[in-house]
């Protein structure tokens, strides 16, 4: 069993889409270093989604803030590459069960159940 060394007291939101290829990298990430994580679903909730586009400056997803600092359209590869770079984590060598670098495609989503909200 690998031991993961993380900064305490990280506060890491994650603005994702349900079933994405690059969101779905981002949470494998997150979830290999076990850092908790507030993940704002952007699709089925608008506020979220107009609350990264404030926060990022741009509409592309995923994007992640730690600690105050907002990551713009960021794959898990990336994510994974950032957190040890500023040591957030050491990194280890333990496989992910999904792709951190992935492009959405259709076939991912037809393999989840997504709800969508329409306000009238």
């Amino acid at each position: 069993m690998n031991i993961v060394y993380v900064m305490s007291n990280l506060r890491i939101v994650a603005y994702l889409k349900p079933s994405c290829g690059w969101s779905n990298g981002v949470r494998a990430i997150l979830k290999k270093y076990n850092l908790p994580y507030e993940d704002k679903d952007i699709i089925n909730f608008p506020e979220y989604r107009e609350e990264m586009i404030m926060k990022s400056g741009q509409p592309f997803s995923p994007c992640v803030e730690v600690n105050g600092e907002m990551l713009a359209d960021i794959s898990g590869q990336e994510l994974e590459e950032w957190l040890i770079a500023k040591n957030y984590v050491q990194r280890i060598d333990q496989p992910v069960d999904v792709p951190i670098d992935q492009a959405c495609s259709g076939e991912h989503y037809h393999s989840y159940p997504i709800r969508v909200n329409f306000e009238l």
